[in-house]
């Protein structure tokens, strides 16, 4: 896995070097890789039990606990098989849809790049990587949307999705770093493992909370439903493979993976329940008044989204064999429906349903594939879908404290989606046309392969739901941390469960014959409740966010360089200060040794010097007086042995005292620009700071550090660096790296003043 992982990433960089002979082909070429992962997770899933996981691990930096841990069990087992197939089709796909779009490697290259985060996400065993590929799937998606830049909406929907994304990535973070604070480890492996103690810590509300932030951004549940919607400026491909079985579906497969660790909680069920029951009414309600295709599909992806997250929170073995099963039907209907869409945009010139219509004659197979996935979508036999509803509703119906309130949002929304799906049928290929921009046809099988194989699949299960199990019991159990058996049937008797199934369709389709009366008055209601779109909220917030930014850098920023100086003395002085005060009650017991007449001299010279620099009113007085200053710094180094710094401070003063007066030339006069009052300040300023480095020094005398860091340089030199000058060992071999940014940066500056000076000559 990791060489097919690499080399996912690595097909990235290959795209723009790959032949002109496979220019055409190239969807088609780059979709043997991920075709390769499917074959190969199929191949090592045969016989995978939920109790059976294999990990590797290469130790990166294990003193923070960041290895590179890959796992591989039941939960990993079918999202890579989602990943690497579907993404499969996708390019195949692609490789039609792209033909006549400019910049065709920047969209491969994004969208390999953008599998790959996925399918190391899926893999990945340590929370800390994890994280790492859940930030590069919001990276990777951000160019993805944005690929039609030229546009304006493309760029807003783009941008939008990567602040909410990273915000709640950022979360996420924090939560990690709380959970790995209370298992001592972010190994999720360790994790599992120590799920008692970490739901039992003080720490767990936070970490929980700051875990569902990141998932609720993810995923696109309410509040942040709105940025999935807007995300349908990217090309077709890229939303049918992102609403399918990657980016949205990262925070459904965090909650998954999180369950065991996370899960079982009161907490966890009503903030997860909440939401998830919430965004899964909004989205399917929303969906309803919409009228451009890929608008309808991305609502109606928040709603199964939204009940994806409420059976996770159910938390029940009936709830996550439901959403476990759902994950796949929703993966197979949607991307269906997203690259049909796509198609009949490409063909027709428009996704307005209101300009469509009549669509089934020129395109019959176009017809039949999307009719099965709408039937699934709807939850209609004999489709998958329609055993997915039922498990769905026996899940809600199985919980005795919210089932009411379950139920009630689980069908209506269900009721919506009948609705839905009907609607987007008739009006898509049944009703007369309203005038679209081309006349259609069903050319280019690429298109139709992978609504082909998906609906296929779909109604295969759905007709030998048996032969579904061995994909979806190895997820359970690895959810349920203990051996699980799926039982599925079409048919399941006369049942609570069924009435209800009978009722969602009744109603949804009544409503679809009324919906030229109702669909007004809903529109009524939006415009009177939904008048403010969280989409203009949020950019609000940010241009309102972004001006106070500039209003706060006009006040801070202000280009002063001495009240930049004065802010940092000022801070430090106050915060040392504070220091001090908190930390009194030492005493002050320095023993006074006598020093040489020489010595005693030099101080008193040099407290001179320093005080005519401060009072001097003329610029070269105080420019000799800082000299004499540092020059006696040189003679006391070299007093006390330290030659080495005493010849580096010579040459620092002397270059310092030519610089100085070279520049003298070109100033102007000196005068005294500073009032009365600003000259006490910085006087008041400059004996605070002063006077808490004094106590400072005073105070080091009484630290006692156990190991200095001396020793460990001194009992090292000769050994560790084959150097008895300690100083030059700790230059050239202990702080190597820093040397040699020092020596970066002075080859840097040589450039540039040789440029200057190239520069110079060439202009005379």
């Amino acid at each position: 896995m990791t060489i097919l992982l690499l080399l996912s990433f690595l097909s990235a960089i290959w795209v723009p070097y790959m032949p002109k002979i496979l220019n055409k082909y190239k969807g088609s070429v780059l979709a043997s890789l991920p075709l390769s992962v499917f074959i190969l997770t199929l191949a090592r899933g045969t016989g995978l039990t939920g109790m059976t996981s294999t990990s590797t691990t290469y130790e990166w930096i294990p003193q923070l606990g960041l290895n590179i841990t890959w796992t591989f069990d039941g939960l990993s087992y079918l999202f890579l098989l989602l990943v690497s197939g579907i993404g499969t089709l996708i390019l195949i796909y692609a490789n039609e849809y792209m033909k006549h779009y400019p910049d065709k490697d920047r969209f491969y290259t994004f969208i390999m790049l953008f599998m790959a985060s996925m399918m190391g996400l899926v893999l990945s065993g340590n929370l800390l990587v994890l994280f790492l590929f859940w930030e590069l799937t919001s990276f990777t998606s951000f160019f993805l949307i944005s690929f039609k830049h030229e546009y304006e909406k493309a760029r807003q929907a783009a941008l939008q999705s990567l602040l909410i994304t990273v915000m709640g990535g950022l979360a996420l973070f924090g939560g990690i770093i709380l959970i790995g604070q209370m298992a001592g480890s972010f190994e999720i492996a360790d994790l599992m493992e120590k799920s008692g103690e970490i739901k039992s810590h003080r720490l767990y509300v936070p970490a929980l909370i700051l875990v569902l932030a990141g998932v609720v951004t993810k995923s696109a549940q309410f509040p942040f439903h709105f940025w999935l919607p807007g995300a349908m400026q990217a090309p077709t491909p890229v939303s049918a493979y992102l609403h399918s079985a990657t980016m949205v579906k990262a925070g459904i497969f965090l909650l998954a993976r999180l369950n065991p660790v996370l899960g079982g909680t009161p907490q966890w069920m009503i903030l997860v329940s909440l939401i998830g029951g919430l965004t899964m009414f909004i989205g399917a309600y929303l969906s309803l008044t919409q009228t451009d295709l890929k608008a309808i599909l991305a609502y109606t992806t928040v709603s199964s989204l939204g009940t994806m997250v409420l059976l996770f929170g159910i938390d029940t073995q009936a709830s996550i064999e439901a959403a476990v099963l759902f994950i796949i039907i929703h993966a197979f209907y949607k991307a269906s429906l997203f690259m049909i869409a796509g198609m009949i945009d490409h063909k027709t010139g428009t996704r307005d349903v209101t300009l469509l219509g009549e669509l089934w004659k020129p395109m019959p197979k176009t017809f039949i594939f999307a009719s099965l996935a709408l039937l699934s979508m709807a939850g209609l036999p004999p489709m998958l879908g329609f055993i997915g509803k039922e498990l769905i509703y026996e899940a809600k119906i199985q919980v005795p404290d919210i089932a009411i309130i379950l139920m009630i949002l689980g069908v209506g929304s269900n009721i919506f989606m009948v609705w839905v799906s009907t609607m987007l049928g008739y009006r898509t290929f049944i009703e007369k046309a309203g005038g679209m921009p081309k006349p259609p046809n069903e050319n280019g099988w690429r298109m139709l392969l992978g609504p082909f194989v998906l609906v296929l699949l779909s109604l295969f299960f759905g007709l030998y739901p048996a032969s579904i199990s061995g994909f979806v019991e190895p997820a359970i159990s690895t959810i349920l941390r203990e051996p699980a058996t799926v039982y599925l049937s079409l048919w399941h008797g006369f049942n609570q469960v069924l009435l209800l199934s009978i009722l969602t369709v009744a109603t949804g389709f009544s409503l679809f014959l009324l919906r030229k009366k109702i669909i007004p008055v809903l529109k009524k209601i939006n415009s009177a409740l939904f008048s403010i779109r969280f989409a203009d909220v949020f950019n609000k917030l940010i241009i309102g966010f972004v001006s106070l930014s500039k209003k706060k850098t006009a006040v801070i920023q202000h280009g002063y360089h001495r009240f930049y100086l004065m802010t940092i003395f000022v801070a430090a002085t106050v915060l040392i200060w504070f220091q001090i005060y908190y930390t009194r009650g030492w005493n002050v017991d320095v023993e006074y040794t006598r020093q040489p007449y020489y010595v005693i001299a030099l101080v008193i010279i040099m407290m001179g010097a320093s005080l005519i620099t401060a009072i001097a009113k003329s610029r070269l007085t105080a420019i000799i007086s800082m000299g004499v200053v540092g020059l006696g710094i040189a003679l006391l180094y070299l007093i006390y042995s330290a030659v080495d710094l005493a010849i580096t401070q010579i040459l620092a003063e002397t270059l310092t005292l030519v610089l100085f007066v070279l520049v003298l030339q070109k100033l102007p006069r000196f005068a005294r620009l500073s009032s009365r009052k600003s000259r006490i300040r910085d006087a008041i300023i400059a004996v605070a700071a002063g006077s808490f480095m004094t106590i400072l020094v005073l105070k080091s005398f009484h630290v006692n550090y156990n190991h200095p860091i001396s020793d460990f340089y001194v009992r090292n030199s000769l050994p560790g660096g084959f150097g008895e000058n300690v100083v030059n060992v700790i230059l050239v071999d202990f702080r190597a790296l820093d040397t040699l940014g020092e020596i970066t940066v002075l080859s840097i500056a040589a450039f540039g003043v040789y440029s200057l000076v190239k520069l110079n000559k060439l202009k005379k």
